[in-house]
């Protein structure tokens, strides 16, 4: 009640009660489960030994709990809701070899390998419901592995067919219970039995595809072997068994790390084209009439790129140095760009600072070092007659060369404030004369074979994707171009 008598009520405080009650009974109901698979085990346990089962070959049955155990730590993920170990082989050779109480032993010695518990250094401070309940459970498998495989043994000899019977008998009802153990602990969990059944259906796809195949032959094998020549040869399984294991869990490992990598590379080079994307939009909203020019170098460059049979690498150095070849004009003058007449020598001079801006610009940026390199050469000729440091011949970055070659192209093809767009025909004229002089000829080669075949639109750069950026840009009412860049960026 509040002070003034009337009631309130705090919705908030009763969804956290409900949760708290909720999150108190998914506890109890887990206690409760995980102690009738304990009094289970124990009574499983009890009922053998009052039957006369006993430890047969104690140095063996301990040895194959230890390999349980070190496989149960090396087990290897193969799926989100799914990991694999041989702990079960060890189980199932001691339920063939040594019964069901030995079976049950070395089924729940594996739980000590668990990389949870080793990792919190004791039982107790372990998830203990979790651990309690998996060794019960592979307690009360391995003993029902022996109960099913010596059944068999006794109404069949001793023979390796036998051993085969009786092994994959053991290994079906071993792995039936565990599929049914971990349904029914999904179902105590809250998941309800459709959805838990199908959360496991790789564990069924493990039994039907992995247990009766292998499995069972190899552990019959062992069996027969160690019946029938020394124990020994228990060790010559499982000791290459487990480097196996651990081997492929490395494997697995790697190939986690290299698909992390890939996707860090992807996330990467997603980030240098919309940083490219940004820088030339700011560009291009400044001077309307090179709006596109970039990209359009860019996919020249590519273009160019891919016909001369580089690797894909340089097609993408290409295209990102194109898209940002130009960024140094955003340091020049006001007006000059915008200029309608022709420039004077002093103005040309400072044009031609673009390209020495565009390095100092993209230098800051770690993994923009090369792009940097080439943005500053794009305008040096084979002569060694370009700028900034008249550079020649080979002393030329290639994609530098490239990126040359495309850029005189589109600018000659292009309309200016101080002339109009030339035809393709005359501006591809002017490359091919300049060949060897100003231009790479294997680049001018390779550009000429392209436009030979290439449709108008790509030839004068009016194709859709040329002009991206240049909608991006001016798409808003004001002309401005902000919007567009910071959508860019």
């Amino acid at each position: 009640m509040g002070t003034d008598g009337t009631r309130m009520v705090y919705p908030l405080r009763g969804i956290v009660q409900a949760g708290r009650r909720a999150a108190l009974d998914l506890h109890r109901r887990t206690a409760i489960y995980v102690g009738v698979l304990i009094t289970l085990a124990v009574a499983a346990a009890a009922s053998l030994v009052v039957s006369g089962q006993t430890l047969q070959a104690p140095v063996a049955v301990m040895a194959l709990a230890v390999t349980a155990a070190v496989a149960e730590r090396s087990s290897v993920s193969v799926a989100r809701t799914m990991e694999i170990s041989i702990s079960v082989l060890p189980t199932l050779i001691a339920a063939v070899l040594f019964g069901p109480l030995a079976g049950g032993v070395v089924g729940a010695a594996s739980m000590l390998g668990d990389p949870e518990l080793m990792s919190q250094g004791s039982p107790e401070r372990a998830p203990r419901l979790k651990w309690a309940s998996y060794t019960s459970t592979r307690f009360l498998g391995g003993a029902a592995m022996g109960i099913a495989a010596q059944g068999v043994l006794n109404a069949v000899p001793s023979t390796l067919g036998g051993l085969i019977t009786a092994t994959l008998v053991g290994a079906l009802i071993g792995e039936l219970l565990e599929a049914g153990f971990s349904i029914l602990t999904g179902v105590v969990r809250g998941r309800g039995v459709v959805a838990t059944a199908a959360l496991h259906k790789p564990l069924l796809a493990h039994l039907i595809l992995i247990v009766a195949p292998v499995y069972a032959p190899v552990v019959a094998l062992l069996a027969y072997m160690y019946l029938e020549f020394s124990p020994w040869t228990l060790a010559l399984f499982l000791v290459p068994a487990i480097a196996a294991q651990r081997l492929y869990g490395l494997y697995q490992e790697q190939r986690r790390l290299a698909d992390d990598l890939s996707i860090a590379n992807e996330t990467l080079e997603r980030a240098n084209l919309q940083f490219a994307g940004a820088l030339i939009a700011t560009l291009d909203a400044r001077d309307r009439y090179t709006a596109g020019h970039s990209a359009a170098v860019a996919i020249y460059s590519r273009d160019i790129a891919r016909r001369m049979e580089l690797s894909e690498d340089i097609q993408e150095l290409a295209y990102l140095c194109g898209l940002v070849h130009d960024i140094g004009k955003i340091g020049l003058s006001p007006g000059l760009l915008e200029k309608p007449g022709a420039l004077t020598l002093d103005e040309r001079r400072q044009m031609q600072e673009h390209s020495a801006i565009g390095e100092r610009i993209l230098a800051h940026v770690d993994e923009y070092s090369e792009i940097a390199r080439i943005v500053r050469h794009h305008h040096e000729r084979i002569d060694g007659q370009g700028y900034p440091d008249g550079l020649a011949d080979d002393e030329i970055p290639l994609v530098a060369r490239i990126i040359a070659v495309a850029d005189a192209y589109n600018a000659m093809t292009s309309d200016r404030p101080y002339r109009d767009a030339m035809p393709s025909r005359v501006a591809r004229l002017r490359l091919a004369q300049a060949v060897d002089s100003q231009f790479d000829t294997a680049a001018v080669a390779a550009f000429e074979a392209i436009l030979a075949g290439a449709e108008e639109d790509y030839r004068i750069g009016e194709r859709p994707d040329f002009k991206a950026f240049a909608e991006r840009v001016y798409e808003d009412d004001s002309g401005s171009g902000l919007s567009a860049v910071a959508e860019v960026a």
